[in-house]
C-alpha cells in the first residue's frame, strides 16, 4: 500500500456537516470526534473529489479524450456498478487537524484539564440565517436556522492509500482533482468551506504542480 497526503486550508468557514444538530444548540452540527475536534469524514472527502473529476470528464468529453483518461477515473473512485475487478484501488481517509494538535488536545481531556465542548467551542462558531421574501425583502417567518461553522484558517491533512500500484494516469488525473476542488461541506453556494488544497506524495513532497503538468500536457500537448 502506498499513501499519499492530500492537505488543505480553509479560506472561509466551513460546515463539515454530520446530518443532523443539536436541540436548542444548532439546527446544523459539525463533524467532530470525541475530543470535540472537528473532521471532514474520508467518504465526503472523496465524494467532492469525484464530483471535480466528473467535471473534468464533462470537459474531456466534448474534446474526445475521455477514453484515454476513464481507466484512472476507475482507479481512483470505482466504475458504476463495478464488480471487485473494476472497484476504485484508493482509499480516503479523514481529514483531520494536525496531529501534534490533536495530541496535545487528547492529553488535555484525557487529563481532564479540557472538555470537549470547550474543544469544539474553539475552533468553531455558531452563524446564524434566515429566508428572505425576495417580493417584500423581509425575513421570512420561522426560517431562522443556525449552523456551526470551523472557522477560517485551519488546516486539515488526510491520507490518500493505493491498494496496489496506480496507472501512469492516475497521480495527473488526481492532481487536477486536488487543484479543482475550492470548495467542501455545506452552504458552499453561500460563501462556506472554501480551501486550497495540495497532493503530497510519501517523502512528503508536494508534487500537485508537478502532476497537473503532466495531466495537461497529455489534454493539450
Amino acid at each position: 500500500m502506498t499513501t499519499y497526503r492530500l492537505a488543505f486550508t480553509l479560506d472561509s468557514d466551513a460546515t463539515f456537516g454530520r446530518g443532523d444538530g443539536l436541540a436548542g444548540v444548532v439546527d446544523a452540527e459539525v463533524q467532530h470526534d470525541e475530543d470535540g475536534l472537528p473532521y471532514l469524514g474520508g467518504r465526503a472527502l472523496k465524494g467532492v473529489l469525484a464530483e471535480e473529476c466528473a467535471n473534468i470528464f464533462f470537459a474531456l468529453e466534448k474534446s474526445d479524450m475521455a477514453d484515454a483518461w476513464r481507466a484512472a477515473a476507475y482507479e481512483l473512485f470505482g466504475a458504476p456498478g463495478s464488480d471487485a475487478q473494476a472497484q476504485s484501488i484508493l482509499h480516503v481517509g479523514h481529514a483531520q487537524l494536525p496531529s501534534d494538535l490533536r495530541a496535545a488536545v487528547q492529553t488535555g481531556v484525557r487529563r481532564g484539564e479540557l472538555s470537549r465542548e470547550q474543544v469544539l467551542e474553539s475552533l468553531t462558531a455558531i452563524r446564524r440565517q434566515t429566508a428572505v421574501d425576495p417580493a417584500s425583502g423581509a425575513p421570512r417567518d420561522e426560517t431562522l436556522r443556525s449552523m456551526r461553522v470551523i472557522v477560517r484558517g485551519l488546516a486539515f491533512t488526510a491520507d490518500l492509500s493505493f491498494q496496489g500500484q496506480p496507472s501512469p494516469e492516475t497521480l495527473p488525473l488526481l492532481a487536477a482533482c486536488v487543484k479543482g476542488l475550492r470548495r467542501a461541506g455545506q452552504g458552499r453556494n453561500r460563501g462556506r468551506g472554501r480551501l486550497t488544497a495540495r497532493l503530497f506524495d510519501p517523502d512528503g513532497q508536494d508534487i500537485t504542480d508537478a502532476q497537473f503538468g503532466v495531466f495537461k500536457q497529455k489534454v493539450a500537448p
